[in-house]
C-alpha cells in the first residue's frame, strides 16, 4: 500500500541532458495538494521538459522526482492513471463532437464519466453537439482541459493551455482553471504569461536556461525582488523628460513616447510632479502601479517574458 505522500510532487535535483545541452539545471521544488504551482518562463526554458518527467513521459539524466508519494521511474502505471494532461499543441478528432469526445476519453480510460458535469465545468454546454473542427481556438482549449479531467485525476498539468489564445478567449480559460482550484484540484501549470500565473497561481518557480532563479507566491516575489514603483506620464513637450532626467531619476521613452520612471517612494512622485509644476511644463496623465512579475522576471534574467507568434517550446 503507497503511503500517504505530503506534498503532490516533490522533485530533487533533477537533471535533464541532452549531449552538451543541459534542458533542467539541477532544480528541487515541492508542490503541495490543492495548489496551483505555476511555472513561469520563457520559450525553451526548461519548462516542458520538466513537466513531461513529471508525468513519467520523459527520463532524466539524473535526480528523484515522486508523484502523490510514487517515484515516476517506477510507478508508471499506477501514477497515470491518478493525474490528467493537457500537452502544448492539444488537437483532437475534427468530426466528432464535443460529448462524443469525452465519451470516447472515458471508454479510453475505462472509467465512469460525469460526462454532463464535465462539459458544465468547462462552460461548454451550448457547444456540446458541435464538431472539434468547428470549434475556435479557446474553445478547443477548454475542451482539452475536459478531457485532461476525464478520469478525475488528482494532479492535473496544463502546458501553455492559453498560448495563441485572444485576450477574451484566454480570459474564459483562466476561468475554468479557477473553478478547478476551486475543486480542490493540484494544478501544475506552465505559462510565459505572466497575468496568468499572478492571477492563478499560489505558488511560482521563474525558470530560467534550465535554472529555478527564484520561487514563492507572486506576492512574495514581487515584495522581494522589485521594490518599486512604475511612474508613467503622458508629456505635453518635451521639456518633461529633461526635468526628470536632470532629478537623476533614469527616465526612459516607451514606444508611445511616454515617459517611464521607476521610483522608490511615493513622495519621489509627489517631488516629480512638484518640479513639473514649477518649471511650467505640463502632463495629460500619470500612472503609478506596483511592478508585476513579468519585471521580477526581467530583473532576475535580463529577459523578457513575450509570446513569439507561432513558437511552441521544443525541448
Amino acid at each position: 500500500m503507497t503511503k500517504e505522500a505530503e506534498y503532490a510532487i516533490e522533485v530533487d535535483r533533477l537533471t535533464k541532458r541532452y549531449g552538451d545541452l543541459q534542458a533542467v539545471n539541477d532544480i528541487s521544488f515541492n508542490v503541495s495538494k490543492g495548489e496551483v504551482f505555476a511555472f513561469l518562463g520563457p520559450n525553451g526554458a526548461g519548462k516542458t521538459t520538466t513537466v513531461e518527467i513529471i508525468e513519467t513521459i520523459r527520463p532524466f539524466t539524473s535526480g528523484r522526482v515522486t508523484l502523490l508519494g510514487m517515484d515516476v521511474t517506477k510507478k508508471k502505471r499506477d501514477i497515470v492513471q491518478r493525474i490528467g494532461v493537457l500537452p502544448q499543441g492539444f488537437s483532437s478528432f475534427d468530426r466528432i463532437t464535443v460529448r462524443e469526445t469525452l465519451q470516447y476519453y472515458s471508454r479510453l480510460f475505462n472509467v465512469k464519466t460525469d460526462i454532463d458535469g464535465l462539459i458544465e465545468l468547462v462552460n461548454l454546454r451550448d457547444k456540446a453537439k458541435e464538431q472539434y473542427k468547428n470549434l475556435s481556438g479557446g474553445l478547443k482549449q477548454r475542451l482539452g482541459i475536459a478531457i485532461a479531467l476525464v478520469n478525475d485525476p488528482e494532479v492535473v498539468f496544463l502546458d501553455e493551455p492559453t498560448t495563441g489564445l485572444d485576450p477574451r478567449a484566454r480570459h474564459e480559460v483562466w476561468e475554468v482553471l479557477l473553478g478547478l482550484k476551486k475543486k480542490g484540484k493540484t494544478v501544475f501549470l506552465t505559462t510565459h504569461y505572466m497575468e496568468e500565473a499572478e492571477l492563478l497561481a499560489d505558488t511560482v518557480a521563474i525558470i530560467s536556461k534550465g535554472k529555478i532563479i527564484a520561487m514563492g507566491s507572486p506576492v512574495e516575489l514581487i515584495e522581494r525582488n522589485a521594490n518599486y514603483l512604475a511612474l508613467t506620464l503622458r508629456p505635453v513637450d518635451d521639456k518633461v523628460f529633461e526635468i526628470v532626467r536632470q532629478m537623476g531619476l533614469g527616465p526612459v521613452l516607451d514606444t508611445h513616447k511616454n515617459i517611464r520612471v521607476r521610483v522608490e517612494h511615493t513622495y519621489d512622485v509627489q517631488k516629480i510632479l512638484n518640479a513639473i509644476k514649477e518649471s511650467g511644463a505640463g502632463y495629460l496623465g500619470l500612472d503609478v502601479r506596483k511592478p508585476n512579475l513579468e519585471e521580477v522576471f526581467l530583473k532576475l534574467t535580463g529577459e523578457a517574458l513575450r509570446e513569439v507568434p507561432g513558437e511552441m517550446e521544443t525541448e
